[in-house]
């Protein structure tokens, strides 16, 4: 594999019906609200697709190193409840899969993100600091795992999101 490119395999495991969570995770456009460690500005462009096939979310997004990414979220498919694919261009291109499993009360959650750094300076600092971009990548996602089970409380019914905010509470 080059330097400048990266394989990433998250799993999350949250208490929460697949169908809410595919509906918070489609929506590239309000990760700016409920995830704003990572997503700092997303401008939706619809396609006019029903399905939402071929609409565009322009983001800045960044991680805990001090850097900023401008890059382009194109949904390339969607299989309500289970799958959420996404290409993206900019200063990062490939591509972001999104599957969903129901077990039990639980979400099953994997997102599968290849991709390569095209941003002149991540494509030169790749060789050397592929370690560090790896551990800021994992930063976003775990900051993403904190922030989905708050929206999912949020979401949910209040009697189910008082039980889940406390047990976020004992585990931050």
């Amino acid at each position: 594999m080059p330097a400048n490119e990266y394989a990433f395999l998250t799993h999350w495991r949250v208490k929460a019906p697949v169908e809410l969570v595919y509906d918070i995770l489609k929506d590239g456009k309000d990760y700016v609200r409920w995830w704003p460690d990572v997503y700092l500005d997303a401008q939706h462009i619809p396609s006019g697709d029903p399905n939402g096939i071929g609409d565009q979310v322009v983001l800045l997004t960044k991680g805990w190193l001090p850097y900023r990414l401008r890059w382009t979220a194109t949904a390339v498919q969607r299989e309500r409840p289970h799958t959420i694919a996404i290409s993206a261009s900019g200063d990062f291109v490939g591509r972001g899969i999104w599957n969903l499993q129901q077990q039990g009360e639980d979400c099953d959650i994997k997102f599968d993100w290849r991709l390569r750094a095209d941003k002149p300076l991540l494509r030169l600092l790749s060789p050397i600091f592929k370690p560090i971009f790896k551990w800021n990548h994992t930063w976003a996602m775990n900051r993403g795992y904190l922030r989905l089970q708050q929206e999912i409380a949020r979401r949910l019914p209040q009697t189910f999101s008082q039980k889940l905010e406390s047990e976020i509470s004992v585990a931050t």
